[in-house]
């Protein structure tokens, strides 16, 4: 099972959160404080992170930065509440998804095992997308290498550190170049969420990613908007 390092102030939260995850086989490692869970990362080794943003000291927002800076870590966010600026704050300082407390513990599961399958995903990129794999082990789209079977992309011959979320939104576009999903689309195929979900999830993610993959972020050549509709990979 997936080993879990809980990030987490509220102590009753922490103990309530860490009894359900143990209860369905998970090994959990959980930290009252943002210093104490960066300490706790190299020697626990986690699987996933789930990341309160409201800590004392170093706030959720810094430690997911500092996470993101070496590792990517699939994140959690767990907040109070879904509609607030900390949300968008928090996907953009590079989180996958974001739980609003308090939450059941089958809900925590199905979200931890949805993000983590973002991090083995099959040679075509989703695990219900459209996409054929290709003749070619590798992809290339101008600059962008893209190898689906390894899960690497590069630029220029350089690899790209690309979050969870991150790589699977690309190889999911770019399995269909051209073709324009909607933001609800893609939180179905990408995030699985089945509900009407939170598009602050694609809009984040999308920026994240050109910031990483583009040129020049503000005129996107690989991931592009269609006003009105969502977004599409190229045409190049």
């Amino acid at each position: 099972m997936p080993r879990v390092l809980l990030i987490e102030d509220d102590a009753a939260v922490r103990d309530g959160v860490t009894l359900a995850l143990r209860r369905r086989g998970h090994e959990v490692a959980a930290a009252a404080s943002g210093e104490d869970g960066l300490d706790l990362l190299p020697a626990f080794r986690p699987d996933i992170v789930l990341l309160d943003l409201m800590l004392p000291g170093k706030d959720g927002f810094e430690v997911c930065r500092r996470i993101r800076a070496d590792r990517q870590l699939p994140i959690i966010m767990l907040t109070a509440r879904g509609d607030d600026l900390d949300v968008v704050l928090g996907l953009e300082a590079g989180a996958d998804d974001y739980i609003v407390k308090p939450a059941r513990g089958e809900v925590l599961e199905a979200r931890i095992r949805a993000v983590l399958r973002r991090t083995a995903l099959p040679a075509d990129g989703s695990a219900a997308g459209p996409a054929e794999p290709g003749p070619a082990p590798v992809e290339t789209y101008g600059e962008l290498a893209v190898d689906r079977a390894g899960l690497v992309v590069s630029k220029g011959g350089t690899d790209l550190p690309l979050a969870p979320s991150e790589m699977k939104l690309l190889l999911f576009l770019s399995a269909t170049p051209g073709q324009v999903f909607s933001r609800q689309q893609l939180l179905e195929h990408v995030w699985e969420h089945s509900y009407h979900g939170d598009a602050r999830l694609v809009d984040a993610c999308v920026m994240r990613l050109r910031t990483k993959i583009e040129d020049t972020p503000r005129s996107p050549r690989y991931v592009q908007t269609v006003r009105g509709f969502g977004y599409r990979f190229g045409p190049l």
